[in-house]
Parts: C-alpha cells; sequence; structure tokens
C-alpha cells in the first residue's frame, strides 16, 4: 500500500473514532447535562445517572484512544494542538475528573446536600467537554495561530481567552446542544414514566436548537469565516515536513470540497435530517429513532467539519504556510502500517465486545429497580 493511501486511511480511522466517542461517551455527557433538570427527586436523578452507569467508564476508552493514535500517527498536529489548546484541554481534563468520583461518591451518603453537589459535578463534567470541543473544532476551522520555524519548532501566539470567540462559542453550542440532545434521547430510551416524559421535551428543544445552530454555523462559513487551500502542494508520499508546500487564505474556501466532490454534501444533509427526525419523534414512543436521529445529527456535524477541511487537520491564521494537513503532518509510512495491523486485528474485538455489553445491560432503568438494588447501583 503506497504512502499516500495510507494517509488518507488514517484520516477515515481518526474520524471514525471521533464519531465513535461522540456517539457512545456523547450520550454520558448530554445525560450529566440533563442531570439537575430531567431529575427532582433523588430517585428520578438515580434513574438517570444509571441508564448510562454500567457503560460510561467503557465509552470514555473512545477518547484514549483516539488521543493515542492522534499521537501516532500525526504527531505534529498532536504536538501543535497541545501546545495551541493546552490549557482548553486541562480545563477538559479537569472537569472529566468529576465523572469517576461524581458516579461513585455520590451514593456514599444518604444526605440531600451531599448528593446535590455531586449531580452538579456530573453537570460540569458532562457539559464543559462538550462545550469545549465544539470551541476546538470552532477555531480549527478559522485557523490557529501557530509556526513552524527552518527547524520545525513550533510556536503558539494565542491565548485560551482567545479560543472564546464568537464563531468559536456557536460552534461550541452546535456541540452541546447535539451531545444533549443525544443524551435526552439515550435517557429516553433508557427510562420510561416522569423521567422519559422530561427527556422527551429536552429532546425537542436540544434538537431544535442543534440544527438550527448547526445551519448558521454553516451559512457563517460559507459567507464569513475565512477558510484555506493548497496552492503549491509538496508530493504525497513525501516525509513530515509542512513548510513544503504553499497556502493561500480566503472567505469560503471550506466550501470547495463540496463543488469539487458534489457527494460530500451527504454529510451536512444528513446532519440536518437526523436532527429534524429526532424533534419530529421527541413525543412520541418510538424511542430508538428518536436515538439514531440524534445519531445520525453528531455524523453529520463531524463528517461535515471533516470534509470541509479536507486535506487540513490544523489550519495556521499566523502563517498558512505552517498549516498541518493529512499529507505533511504523518509518521512514517512503517508506524502507519504496523499501527493498520493493529487496527485490523483488535478493532472487531472491540466492537464484538461493545456489542455484547450493550446487549446484555438493555432494558430500561425504573425507579423499582434503583431502590432494589441500591448496593448494586449507583
Amino acid at each position: 500500500m503506497d504512502y499516500a493511501t495510507l494517509k488518507v486511511i488514517w484520516w477515515v480511522l481518526i474520524g471514525v473514532l471521533l464519531i465513535g466517542f461522540s456517539l457512545t461517551d456523547g450520550f454520558d455527557m448530554g445525560a450529566a447535562v440533563l442531570l439537575p433538570f430531567i431529575g427532582k427527586t433523588d430517585a428520578e436523578r438515580r434513574i438517570v445517572i444509571n441508564t448510562v452507569g454500567a457503560t460510561w467508564e467503557g465509552n470514555q476508552v473512545w477518547l484514549i484512544t483516539a488521543g493515542g493514535a492522534m499521537f501516532a500517527a500525526w504527531p505534529l498536529v498532536y504536538a501543535a494542538s497541545f501546545s495551541g489548546f493546552y490549557f482548553a484541554m486541562l480545563l477538559v481534563l479537569f472537569a472529566l475528573f468529576f465523572r469517576p468520583v461524581g458516579f461513585d461518591y455520590r451514593g456514599k451518603r444518604d444526605n440531600p446536600k451531599w448528593r446535590g453537589a455531586w449531580d452538579w459535578a456530573l453537570f460540569i463534567g458532562g457539559f464543559v467537554p462538550a462545550l469545549v470541543f465544539g470551541v476546538a473544532f470552532g477555531n480549527l476551522l478559522q485557523g490557529v495561530p501557530f509556526q513552524y520555524d527552518t527547524d520545525l519548532r513550533v510556536t503558539y501566539y494565542g491565548s485560551f481567552w482567545a479560543l472564546l470567540n464568537p464563531f468559536a462559542l456557536i460552534c461550541g453550542l452546535v456541540s452541546l446542544t447535539m451531545l444533549t440532545a443525544h443524551g435526552a434521547a439515550f435517557v429516553k430510551l433508557k427510562s420510561d414514566g416522569i423521567v422519559a416524559a422530561r427527556a422527551s421535551k429536552a429532546l425537542r428543544i436540544t434538537a431544535g436548537l442543534a440544527v438550527v445552530l448547526f445551519i448558521v454555523a454553516g451559512a457563517l462559513v460559507a459567507t464569513m469565516i475565512g477558510g484555506f487551500a493548497i496552492t503549491n502542494p509538496a508530493p504525497y508520499d513525501t516525509v513530515a515536513n509542512p513548510l513544503l508546500k504553499s497556502v493561500e487564505p480566503g472567505t469560503g474556501l471550506w466550501i470547495s470540497n463540496y463543488v469539487i466532490y458534489p457527494w460530500m454534501a451527504i454529510a451536512p444533509i444528513a446532519g440536518i435530517i437526523g436532527g429534524v427526525i429526532a424533534f419530529a419523534v421527541a413525543g412520541s414512543r418510538l424511542e430508538k429513532t428518536a436515538f439514531l436521529g440524534t445519531s445520525l445529527l453528531i455524523i453529520g456535524v463531524i463528517l461535515t467539519a471533516g470534509f470541509s477541511m479536507f486535506p487540513f487537520i490544523m489550519p495556521s491564521s499566523l502563517d498558512p504556510r505552517s498549516s498541518l494537513t493529512v499529507w505533511d503532518a504523518t509518521s512514517s509510512k512503517m508506524t502507519l502500517e504496523i499501527m493498520l495491523v493493529a487496527v485490523v486485528i483488535f478493532l472487531p474485538i472491540v466492537l464484538a465486545y461493545t456489542t455484547w455489553a450493550y446487549r446484555i445491560m438493555r432494558g430500561k432503568v425504573t425507579v423499582e429497580a434503583v431502590e432494589d438494588k441500591r448496593n448494586s447501583l449507583y
């Protein structure tokens, strides 16, 4: 297999990992965001927590795997992103710390204030990562202020507060609303009674907001947000050196891929259709359809960002030539080949185990169940 093909394959695989994380850990975060609002009593909040309680730890592995794959396949992206988004990533990391302690410590004391404090801790552990991940993508679409010198040493010139610009915050809200909608759909699927009814209302609101914000963000990308285009590419089979190419910025350039490859339009269309489906069936008993709708929304949104930027991974607003792409940010051919063999062997095992785990733990979480199993459920 030639080097250029391997680079594209790993772009696809890392995209699959990000989608896998968003589809699984996404409803964990969404359920946590909704926890203080759709659970009015301790029993109701325990229902919400236990809808995701059996699988949240396994779902979080997708994020760890994506980070490890990025480190191995895209070392320049890993280094530049951890420099540029250092404090944002620390914020996400500290927010994620609330999740294991929130799940495990909440039930240790039968005290309303104690449990209420950990409920809000779980809310933070879902809200902050969901928002920051979207903010990060919003900044990638605008370009990040970094550059490489002739010795390929990267320097970042931005600040944490500069990341919180209006367009990035809109993208953050797209991420937050779509993951919250996904969480609402999952809670609706796994619960009944008043909790499911409140989840239905939350699903209708968040799915509708996600679709509207997604359309607004797309319109801004097409008309106001600057994109990037390679004007003098380096050979696709060269080693990782971003300075061998020429790049020009320009408004609306992120739309060019949809002109060249019209089939890519399926991504934003799928995202909108998925959100509309979830919105339309939110109040019905079509629980699985609602969950499939939010899943399609997430897949569509992530693919839209990936298709728009391809082959760029991390554009530079300061020095466009330093922008990192699929062609010049990857590891060696041997590294990609070895990793691909590992994926071919282990990914089917992971998917099979995950499918088995969800099948075994299927069924609804009820008030009777959480009351009868006080010592085994959260």
